[in-house]
């Protein structure tokens, strides 16, 4: 029988091979990304124009917010699909409230918890009700966006005329650099360092990779997870705040799709779809690629149909890449 400090050895190999797939996953993105802009400049010049390197971080910053909350959830070996149906509640509720000449700072807020609010119903669902994250997300992300569509009666909500202005939220910058990009940047910094250096960011890894070690080392499995599942719908809504400054109206289609971006963004960056691996720095990476090369179609005139196909293709090939990297771990 192996000793404990043999057994502790080979724990340290393993996680010092498990760090190093990662840095590789991070290196070669970063060299996926570096070889798409150098061919983006020489095929259409005007994509490294600053008006469309502003356009891209402002749409990386939007959609990564999103994608930060679903790598949370993804590290615990969970799902997310509700995050869309969120994105559009809080924007036609919110906007339907300044309608209504509500204080915007108050209506903010009250949105910011209608989206923890679901969040918190999902992570119900999914630790007291036993219910496969999948199906109690998908579940919840019919209901709101049916929720979304009938109380603003299938139509967008717009406050133009009520005198609430917050645009500097959406459509302001700071030394030429979009607000949307430093509120990115401020949760990023702060996931990370939660992830990383606190008690919670240790219990989402160790759920990751293994639900029931994590529960006999002492880890509140259910608490760690309800609260993984309420980040999530609270940045979800965060994002909603910016896109619907952005716009100036609520709709309630609006966020429809940004469940898969999420996803994509995170597992391209290398967040396991299994849990237990993975990173936001990753999924920064991983947002910046896919704004990248979804803004080099736009330009290019690629029809948005064909995204989408090259979307889907881009995750079936991360989800695979992930598959053979365990299987050969």
């Amino acid at each position: 029988m192996e000793n404990a400090q043999a057994v502790s050895a080979k724990y340290s190999k393993l996680k010092g091979l498990k760090e190093s797939f990662a840095k590789l996953k991070y290196y070669g993105i970063l060299w996926v990304l570096l070889v798409i802009v150098l061919i983006a400049s020489i095929i259409q010049p005007e994509f490294i124009k600053f008006s469309n390197i502003v356009n891209i971080i402002r749409q990386i910053a939007i959609n990564g917010i999103i994608a930060v909350g679903m790598t949370f959830v993804l590290l615990t070996g969970g799902i997310d699909l509700s995050v869309g149906a969120t994105v559009g509640v809080v924007a036609v509720s919110v906007a339907m409230m300044f309608q209504r000449g509500v204080n915007p700072v108050l209506a903010m807020i009250i949105g910011l918890l209608i989206g923890a609010v679901i969040g918190f119903i999902n992570g119900l669902g999914i630790t007291k009700g036993k219910i496969v994250p999948f199906i109690m997300t998908l579940g919840t992300l019919t209901a709101f966006r049916g929720l979304a569509l009938y109380i603003a009666n299938g139509s967008p909500q717009s406050w133009r005329n009520s005198g609430v202005n917050i645009k500097f939220l959406g459509q302001g910058d700071i030394l030429a650099i979009p607000v949307p990009v430093y509120i990115f940047l401020g949760v990023l910094i702060m996931a990370h360092i939660i992830l990383k250096f606190t008690t919670f960011g240790r219990s989402v890894y160790a759920i990751g990779d293994s639900r029931e070690a994590a529960r006999l080392s002492g880890i509140n499995v259910i608490k760690t997870e309800w609260m993984v599942y309420t980040l999530s719908g609270f940045l979800a809504a965060l994002s909603s705040l910016i896109l619907i400054s952005r716009l100036s109206v609520g709709e309630p289609t609006a966020g429809e799709g940004a469940e898969l971006d999420a996803i994509a963004m995170s597992v391209i960056g290398g967040t396991s779809v299994s849990g237990g691996v993975g990173g936001v720095i990753g999924t920064l990476l991983g947002a910046t690629l896919l704004s990248v090369i979804a803004n080099l179609l736009n330009i290019i005139g690629i029809s948005p149909f064909i995204q989408r196909i090259v979307k889907g293709a881009i995750i079936i090939l991360a989800v695979l890449l992930d598959t053979k990297q365990k299987k050969s771990k």
